[in-house]
């Protein structure tokens, strides 16, 4: 499925190297004033033209992505005057909102190589199996940018969520072994240096959110949230509260660490979880061409609060 959420949907759509990725909205309400500097700033974090969670300036990214202006042009469910490109204020109708980023750098001559071959590690040869046809550009729709899309509904989705006092912050904070932020740009541009990548583990805290949020049984707050963000393009673990950590330490010590949740229901302290993104297989060392990053897990920070922001408003829409 393309689409996430029952009573606030996100719809993703589009393709790395087509002609544009983008999204469609529904449940949003009318009324909202939509920051347009908030969009902007976070499509820069997730391209790497800023800064992580952590203020970490970012290193070892993809020139695509440094390179593409990623503009948001709105075609339906708001009003104002930035309708086309970012910028001007919008309100939004109630209405379903559309929204598209036309792909300005997309290079598919870049990738003919792989009409014929499949890349280690990537959806190429799954999406062949399960359709009979796949989109060789670049990945097409597991690339990640069709992230772009998500970090736009986030945004409206935090926005709603500020209204209710919750807010919601990622971090990376660890690069392979390195666990010191001061370090993590040297570690990453050393694999980038011998053409290869590293993994990076990110951490969210979801402050502010009330009591009473989740299912006790099969809509767990922790199991919606690690749906959301399970879904991201090369995240392979999920964990919270004590975590995967928990295992070597007797309950006694370890017992009153709930990470903000309990049964599945909130339980109205912080909210921290922490996912795992793995290294890109694409990497000259691996022989690949294209363009690449030293270590995804950077531009993934803001689309972990993007996710994270799209899953708590539609349980609680």
């Amino acid at each position: 499925m393309n689409s996430f959420g029952d009573k606030w949907t996100f719809t993703s759509f589009g393709e790395s190297h087509g002609a544009a990725i983008g999204g469609v909205l529904d449940g949003v309400p009318a009324g909202l004033v939509i920051d347009m500097d908030l969009i902007r700033r976070e499509l820069e974090r997730r391209a790497g033209k800023g800064v992580t969670g952590d203020g970490l300036q970012v290193t070892g990214v993809s020139p695509r992505a440094l390179r593409e202006p990623d503009e948001v042009e709105w075609l339906s469910g708001v009003m104002g005057d930035g309708l086309q490109v970012t910028g001007g204020k919008l309100v939004t109708l109630g209405t379903p909102i559309a929204f598209i980023i036309r792909n300005k750098d997309a290079r598919p001559e870049d990738y003919e190589w792989l009409k014929t071959t499949y890349r280690v590690g990537h959806a190429d040869k799954v999406y062949e199996q399960k359709y009979g046809i796949r989109d060789w550009r670049g990945g097409g729709r597991a690339s990640s940018r069709e992230t772009a899309g998500r970090v736009v509904a986030g945004c409206v989705a935090k926005q709603q969520l500020a209204e209710k006092g919750i807010t919601i912050h990622a971090e990376l904070i660890q690069v392979g072994s390195e666990t010191d932020p001061a370090k993590f740009n040297d570690t990453i541009a050393s694999y980038q240096r011998d053409g290869d990548s590293i993994g990076g583990i990110i951490e969210c805290r979801i402050t502010g959110l009330q009591p009473g949020v989740g299912e006790p049984i099969f809509n767990k707050l922790q199991a919606e949230l690690a749906f959301a963000v399970m879904s991201i393009n090369a995240c392979k673990g999920f964990e919270y509260g004590t975590g995967f950590g928990g295992v070597t330490q007797p309950g006694s010590a370890i017992n009153a660490i709930s990470g903000g949740i309990s049964g599945g229901i909130s339980d109205g302290t912080e909210v921290v979880f922490r996912c795992v993104f793995k290294p890109t297989p694409s990497t000259p060392k691996a022989g690949v061409k294209g363009r690449h990053d030293a270590c995804v897990a950077t531009r993934a920070v803001p689309v972990v609060e993007a996710m994270t922001a799209i899953a708590l408003i539609d349980l609680l829409s």
